[in-house]
């Protein structure tokens, strides 16, 4: 028996044949008409021939572009980065585009970030692989200078903001929701320290959802935090089937029936938040997928799990 859900999100067309602008305005409308809370996206740079990973993979679109893109056709539902490698920019570069896009969406995003865990992706991004914890530690201090000083300096060991004034200032005070992705434990509780919340990666094991918002938490509350304050995130790639799945199924894999008792048990677990991503489905976020097809089933989802 399905019991309470979490607030339900879905991932915006940015990878494979489905990814238009026309299918992204319409995916994006019809999300705000039947009260999804939010539209997500993913960062990928590169697909590296000698590491690929997949079909998902091959044609992806800039994570901030696509969400300013549907923001402007868009007036309630939330917009949301799931996530960026916040070593690829600098922080003064990130506060920027962010705090842009907030006054772009009308208050409307949340900005989740990751590590990366790609060398591939940091050598071309020309930023050293090492050390990166204690790199995004200082992050995510300048970052949130960036967004509350005025005017704001800083000097670290990695970054350094000569006494300037920044704006414009985001709309979201002290600055839009911070939501960090990773799943080491280090990752984990930092999302509780330093961020408003953390965001569950594609691979993730959902059955240890709870596991992991529990080590968010603590680390909330070691931090002097409210734990119960802190969102919990879950990307869930939903495979809708019409019959039921039978034994060995996965997570948010069979009827809708099932699929509901699956996300009731995330919200069990502790996810205050799932968003269905369709991008990293075979179903849909490929080149070779046909375009027609991908947005009929994503309508199908769509209509299925409507809030």
């Amino acid at each position: 028996m399905t019991g309470e859900l979490p607030l339900l999100g879905f991932g915006l067309p940015i990878s494979g044949s489905w990814a238009t602008p026309g299918t992204m305005r319409r995916i994006a409308r019809r999300a705000e008409d039947l009260g999804y809370a939010s539209l997500w996206t993913f960062q990928r740079l590169l697909n590296p021939v000698d590491a690929d990973q997949g079909e998902s993979h091959r044609e992806v679109q800039d994570s901030v572009v696509a969400l300013a893109y549907v923001a402007g056709h868009t007036t309630r539902i939330g917009i949301g980065t799931a996530t960026l490698c916040a070593p690829f920019t600098p922080p003064v570069v990130t506060a920027k585009a962010m705090a842009t896009l907030d006054v772009l969406s009308g208050g409307r995003l949340s900005v989740g970030l990751g590590i990366g865990w790609m060398p591939q992706e940091y050598a071309a991004a020309g930023v050293p692989f090492a050390r990166r914890g204690a790199r995004m530690d200082e992050y995510l201090r300048c970052l949130r200078a960036l967004w509350t000083r005025d005017p704001v300096e800083f000097a670290g060991e990695f970054y350094t903001v000569p006494r300037s004034h920044v704006s414009p200032r985001p709309v979201q005070r002290p600055h839009p929701p911070l939501l960090l992705g990773g799943t080491a434990e280090a990752a984990l509780r930092r999302a509780g320290r330093l961020a408003q919340g953390w965001i569950g990666s594609s691979h993730h094991d959902l059955s240890r959802i709870g596991a992991c918002a529990a080590t968010v938490r603590a680390g909330a509350r070691e931090a002097g935090r409210d734990p119960e304050a802190v969102r919990i995130v879950v990307r869930g790639v939903v495979d809708l089937l019409d019959g039921p799945a039978g034994p060995g199924r996965r997570p948010l894999q069979g009827t809708r029936a099932q699929v509901l008792d699956d996300l009731s048990a995330l919200r069990a677990q502790g996810a205050t938040e799932v968003f269905l991503d369709l991008n990293l489905s075979p179903r849909v976020g490929s080149p070779a997928v046909d375009p027609a097809a991908a947005v009929a089933y994503a309508d199908q989802v769509l209509n299925a799990f409507a809030p």
